[in-house]
């Protein structure tokens, strides 16, 4: 089928990122959110995101009028009923996105994709909870959504080709660079990340270094744009325990278990940028 009409589901960091790159990208976009206050946020960001392009002349002014008027924002998810493609970018909860998918699954057209943007959570495991299963796929975008070219798309175990390959030519029409990834804990992306900021955590825990000394060490020693630590509060800190988790969980190994350290800061509310303070103050 034709994708024309998008809707997706949650309006935070991630969600607004992609209905702005699918609203930019031509297509009429849904953006589905629990409470209004969560969409009036969103869309100011989307705004502020259209005007740095704008202000970079990577778009036009006219191009940011155009990308505005093709989103509209809901609370009531029954909306989202005659669209041709679902990106989910709720919480990283399993419950929470069980709870998603069955609804969609029973709303949705029998046709339509329903594309999660989930960092670790099995595709495999969300797909069983629908009977669409070989139309259930990962679609995983990057922060900051507009600018990050990487989209991994992550095949469930009974992801057909067809949906694989709707996927990854919808991935290049949005100007990003899909890579075909097999569905496993933290697919590629997070397995690898998430045990390094892990371990950069239990290296300040334990005294070898300060926040700022091991941010350096990657900077300038490894060339990465930003340091493991700086990325966490980047990322939020309760998403990176939350990834451990389901690793750990998945994987059964206890090389992935969540340092002591990053618990307490979660506890005590230190998440990172979007709290004002983690491993550095905001």
């Amino acid at each position: 089928m034709q994708i024309q009409k998008v809707g997706v589901i949650g309006a935070g960091t991630m969600g607004n990122g992609i209905a702005h790159v699918f609203a930019r990208g031509g297509f009429s976009v849904i953006l589905c959110d629990v409470e209004q206050a969560f969409l009036e946020r969103g869309l100011a960001t989307i705004i502020k995101n259209l005007d740095r392009e704008v202000a970079k002349n990577k778009i036009t002014a006219e191009d940011k009028d155009s990308a505005l008027k093709r989103i509209t924002t809901v609370t009531d998810r029954s909306r989202l009923a005659d669209c041709d493609f679902i990106v989910e970018a709720a919480t990283e909860k399993f419950e929470i996105k069980t709870e998603i998918f069955r609804d969609l699954d029973q709303l949705m057209k029998p046709d339509v994709i329903l594309a999660s943007n989930t960092s670790s959570i099995s595709i495999t495991k969300l797909a069983a909870l629908t009977k669409r299963p070989g139309k259930v796929i990962g679609m995983h975008f990057f922060n900051p959504v507009p600018v990050m070219k990487l989209v991994e798309v992550i095949r469930g175990l009974a992801t057909s080709q067809e949906t694989f390959e709707t996927v990854r030519k919808l991935a290049v029409k949005l100007e990003k660079t899909p890579v075909e990834v097999n569905d496993a804990p933290g697919f590629v992306s997070n397995r690898v990340l998430m045990p390094l900021i892990n371990e950069a955590i239990y290296a300040v825990m334990e005294g070898v270094a300060t926040p700022e000394a091991i941010d350096e060490v990657f900077k300038l020693g490894m060339a990465h744009p930003m340091g493991p630590l700086t990325l966490a509060d980047f990322i939020g800190l309760d998403v990176c325990r939350d990834i451990m988790r389901v690793m750990q969980e998945g994987l059964g190994d206890p090389k992935y278990r969540p340092c002591p350290l990053l618990l307490k800061m979660v506890d005590a509310g230190w998440l990172g940028r979007k709290s004002g303070r983690g491993f550095y103050q905001y």
